[in-house]
C-alpha cells in the first residue's frame, strides 16, 4: 500500500506510513514519513495532506527527503494540524507530493544567505544541505518571537552553516527581527533565499539591496493550481503560489 502512487500530470498522489511524529517546541512537530519520494525534486516544494473528516488538504513544506523518506515540520495552528500531532507511528497519510516550484540554485551564488522565520525555517534545511554540497559557505539567519519557539538551530550548525538567531523579545540571540540581525552582524552575502510570514518577507525585501528568492506562505484551496485561490500579483501577471510558486524572484514581486 505504501508504494502505490498515481500521477495525472498535475500532481502525484501516494500513501505514506508515519515512522515518527515528535514535538520540537510547544507548538511545532516533526513528522517522518516513508514512501515514494521521486516527485520531490527541489528544496522548497511542499506536500498536501488529506486528513480524515477535513474537506481541504493541508499544505506543508518539505524540510528534507531522501530516496524513501520525507521529513515535515509543522506548527499546530488549527484542527487539522492538531489532528496530525495526535497521529502515531504506523498510521498512514494520503499525500500529494512534489508540489510547487521550490528554490533554484541555477544562479550559482558565491555567498548565499538563508533567512527563515518561524515555520518558514524548515524548507531552508534541504536548501542549505544542497548549497553546502556544492561547496558554498552558507550563512543562516533564523527569526522567532521568543526562545521557547526556536527549533533547528543546532541542525543547521551540524550541517556546517554559520547560524544567527534573532528573537523579537530578545530572550535569545539578537533582539529584534531577521533584518535587525542582518544589519547588526554586517553579514556579507551576494544572494538570499527566504521563507516566512509575509511581514518578514516584505521587510527583508525593503532592507537588502541584493537579489534573492522569497517563498510565500499562503492559504490554499486545491494546492495544485486549479482553484486560483492563492494568486499573487507579479510584474508578469498573476501567479499561483501553489503552482508557479511558492518561490518568486525578488525582482518580479509587486507589493
Amino acid at each position: 500500500m505504501m508504494n502505490q502512487s498515481v500521477t495525472d500530470g498535475m500532481y502525484k498522489r501516494g500513501i505514506y506510513r508515519i515512522e515518527a511524529n515528535e514535538r520540537l517546541t510547544p507548538a511545532v512537530w516533526r513528522m517522518t514519513l516513508a514512501g515514494d519520494t521521486q516527485w520531490i525534486t527541489a528544496p522548497g516544494q511542499f506536500v498536501n495532506i488529506a486528513l480524515a473528516g477535513k474537506y481541504l488538504r493541508r499544505p506543508i513544506s518539505v524540510c528534507d527527503w531522501d530516496d524513501r523518506h520525507i521529513v515535515l515540520i509543522y506548527k499546530v495552528v488549527g484542527e487539522g494540524t492538531e489532528q496530525m500531532s495526535r497521529m502515531k507511528a504506523g498510521e498512514t497519510l494520503d499525500l500529494l507530493t512534489g508540489l510547487g516550484n521550490g528554490f533554484s540554485t541555477r544562479n550559482n551564488p558565491r555567498r548565499p544567505l538563508l533567512v527563515g522565520g518561524g515555520v518558514g525555517v524548515p524548507p531552508l534545511y534541504a536548501l542549505a544541505r544542497k548549497l553546502l554540497e556544492a561547496g558554498k559557505p552558507v550563512e543562516v539567519v533564523l527569526g522567532f518571537n521568543t526562545e521557547s519557539e526556536i527549533f533547528y538551530e543546532e541542525e543547521f550548525r551540524a550541517l556546517g552553516c554559520s547560524v544567527t538567531v534573532a528573537t523579537a523579545d530578545g530572550s535569545r540571540g539578537v533582539k529584534g527581527f531577521v533584518t535587525t540581525a542582518i544589519a547588526e552582524k554586517g553579514l556579507d552575502f551576494d544572494y538570499f533565499y527566504a521563507c516566512g510570514p509575509l511581514p518578514m518577507l516584505h521587510a527583508l525585501y525593503n532592507a537588502v539591496k541584493q537579489d534573492g528568492q522569497l517563498s510565500f506562505e499562503e492559504r490554499m484551496g486545491c494546492g495544485f493550481g486549479a482553484c486560483m485561490g492563492c494568486s499573487c500579483k507579479t510584474k508578469y501577471g498573476n501567479k499561483r503560489i501553489c503552482k508557479e510558486g511558492p518561490v518568486l524572484e525578488k525582482g518580479e514581486i509587486i507589493w
